[in-house]
């Protein structure tokens, strides 16, 4: 599985930096410390997966430890995507594809 999931999140990275939602700046460390699932208090759909979902997964994978059992990000996105300003459908595609490959 790790083979299906690295290409996808270097997808999932260019759909963020060809939207324009990909930051140079990493959040403060107050609201990377969220509990909250997906940092819903304190981060955008975009900046949870630049900042910790991408480099959580990619950190599993280079390590070769176990990956989830189950991904499943396309709810959340799909209501988050509804406050961003650009077509996210790509952005939710790719996302489709990530909870699919966990299945």
């Amino acid at each position: 599985m790790p083979q299906q999931i690295m290409p996808l999140l270097l997808e999932l990275e260019q759909c963020l930096k060809q939207t324009n939602s990909w930051q140079n700046t990493l959040p403060s460390n107050e609201l990377l410390a969220s509990t909250q699932p997906f940092c819903i208090d304190t981060l955008s759909l975009p900046q949870w997966l630049q900042f910790i979902f991408i480099p959580k997964m990619r950190e599993l994978i280079e390590l070769g430890a176990p990956l989830p059992q189950k991904v499943e990000i396309s709810p959340y996105a799909e209501e988050a995507v509804k406050q961003l300003a650009f077509d996210a459908k790509p952005l939710l595609d790719v996302i489709k594809t990530i909870d699919e490959s966990f299945k």
